[in-house]
């Protein structure tokens, strides 16, 4: 990793091992796993971003509002 950057993490000590072990059987360091990790977290992120700034034109509906609506029309 060139200019990859130092930080302490600490971890449950179950994850830890298990993470550890993990890494042994694949051969990789932890580093790498938690890198991973970490990237596929962010990529997440982002497609909720993306996924959020899709429906922003929606119109938006309070639940107050709906539910309101469900019981003046029997529905709850």
């Amino acid at each position: 990793m060139e200019d990859a950057k130092r930080a302490t993490v600490y971890f449950d000590p179950d994850i830890h091992r298990a993470l550890r072990l993990k890494a042994a059987a694949a051969d990789r360091s932890v580093s790498d796993l938690v890198n991973e990790a970490v990237k596929a977290a962010l990529s997440e992120d982002a497609e909720d971003s993306a996924a959020f700034a899709a429906r922003e034109p929606e119109k938006s509906y309070p639940f107050d509002a709906i539910v309101k609506d469900l019981k003046q029309r029997g529905r709850i």
